[in-house]
């Protein structure tokens, strides 16, 4: 019996901006535990078995940096064109899994959800895969212990064995609703988390949308092999209309299953999730990093940055998130509301919408700490063995300092090492490649100085990333 984890790692996590931005979101955070959200979701040692990880184009390298990083790089990641939702994902994810393995179960994960008790979980996914049946989707469904709005829930009835029969999916309920549903044992929050045969998940796509399943399978027949990732084809992508895994296939399945999950949970959906999950102290307060209260109750003071200090005097049941570029202050009653905040900044055409000041690249990350009318200033760091493009720049030069490490520099026809404390000039229009190749992180100061700082004044001669 191989149990594949099939993680779905392309939302944006807006609800926890400004923490959470579409170009590094939730997911990639550490919120709470040791490793961020989508590392913990793929060391949840279900099986001896590579994880399929379904992600988009932008977040491709990141996600392949923090594989590396807890040694799970062998994971096969699909790079879907564009967001379609969760539905044609996990098509794609079963295409790929019954092309290698017909007969695998496909455990279907989402990567931004927190879930301490990997042990117990472990013992409830190997309970589902001895008990499904051919042709069945298997759901699961978590044990409410408020009346939660935000969360979709399963109106399940006791079935033989460790599934119970599904009778209704239900969205988001109100408050009385939701009281209504604590009170009896057949209401579970839905997780999310799907378990099928990827072979019988093909076959209930072609069944229940032709269409849809049509668009994937011929997107996954023409998809090629770019470095280490599987590039699913544009054409047959873009054709498809998205919809939700719950709207095309759950609703519309007469075979389904659910499996009751009681121990500890949470999607970490908003800043009131993630207080939840966090210690808080005698006042009812979440203190993270360098923040500090006076007088303050059930208030979450999130300070991101070790060099910026965050205060709170006299605060009751707010929220207050400090990074060095954006600031949100919320009432804690209206957190779901974020999202629309990140929209009307969308509206406004403003950066911190959904960018930051660290970018990140394939060969590590960089801030900008200055900029001008004529310079920019930015804080490089490259991982080891890692390295940027051959390129030149028409309109800016550049002057390195390194800080810590050892820098490997081509500049025209000649290589040199460059270390701490000694810099290297580089002028406009000159051919060069900074590269790591030591075992060390590499940092570096970079000074633009020209008339023009855009991406878009880049030439790539040679690049290991073929961007």
């Amino acid at each position: 019996m191989k149990i594949i984890p099939t993680i779905l790692c392309g939302g944006d996590g807006q609800r926890l901006w400004p923490l959470s931005r579409s170009i590094f979101p939730k997911q990639f955070h550490n919120f709470v535990g040791e490793h961020s959200l989508f590392q913990q979701s793929v060391l949840r040692s279900f099986s001896s078995e590579n994880a399929v990880i379904v992600t988009g184009e932008k977040y491709r390298f990141v996600v392949r940096q923090q594989l590396q990083v807890i040694g799970r790089d062998d994971a096969d990641v699909i790079i879907e064109p564009s967001k379609k939702n969760t539905a044609p994902s996990i098509i794609a994810a079963a295409c790929h899994i019954n092309h290698h393995n017909p007969d695998a179960i496909m455990l279907i994960m989402p990567s931004d959800h927190y879930i301490p008790d990997t042990e117990i979980l472990n013992e409830t996914v190997q309970k589902a895969a001895l008990a499904i049946e051919p042709g069945q989707i298997i759901c699961f469904g978590i044990k409410p212990d408020r009346p939660e709005t935000a969360y979709g829930y399963i109106n399940t009835q006791m079935g033989d064995g460790p599934l119970k029969k599904v009778h209704q999916f239900i969205e988001k309920p109100d408050q009385e609703t939701a009281k209504t549903f604590l009170q009896s044992n057949n209401y579970l929050w839905n997780a999310g988390v799907f378990m099928v045969r990827a072979a019988d998940m093909l076959a209930i796509a072609q069944k229940i949308d032709k269409e849809m399943y049509a668009c994937v399978s011929t997107s996954y027949s023409n998809s090629k092999r770019d470095l280490d990732f599987i590039r699913l084809n544009v054409p047959s992508w873009e054709a498809i209309q998205p919809n939700s895994f719950d709207y095309a296939f759950m609703e519309k399945s007469t075979h389904i299953g659910c499996v009751p999950y009681s121990e500890s949970w949470s999607d970490l959906g908003d800043w009131n999730a993630v207080a939840r999950e966090n210690e808080h102290d005698p006042d009812g307060n979440i203190i993270h990093g360098n923040a500090h209260q006076i007088d303050c109750e059930g208030s979450i003071l999130w300070a991101n940055n070790k060099d910026q200090v965050l205060t709170g005097i006299g605060l009751n049941n707010i929220v207050a998130v400090a990074m060095e570029d954006a600031v949100l202050i919320s009432d804690r009653s209206k957190t779901q509301t974020i999202k629309m905040m990140v929209e009307k900044l969308k509206s406004q055409n403003i950066p911190q919408a959904t960018e930051s000041q660290h970018e990140y690249r394939p060969w590590g990350w960089f801030k900008t700490i200055s900029n001008g009318d004529n310079f920019k200033v930015k804080i490089l760091h490259v991982y080891p063995k890692e390295a940027l493009s051959l390129q030149s720049h028409q309109h800016r030069s550049e002057h390195w300092v390194v800080v810590t490490g050892t820098a490997t520099v081509v500049r025209n026809d000649e290589e040199f090492t460059v270390q701490e404390n000694e810099s290297v000039y580089i002028h406009v229009n000159e051919k060069h490649q900074l590269r790591n190749e030591t075992s060390d992180e590499l940092v570096l100061i970079e000074v633009q100085t020209g008339e023009y700082f855009c991406e878009d004044d880049i030439v790539r001669y040679k690049d290991k990333y073929s961007r």
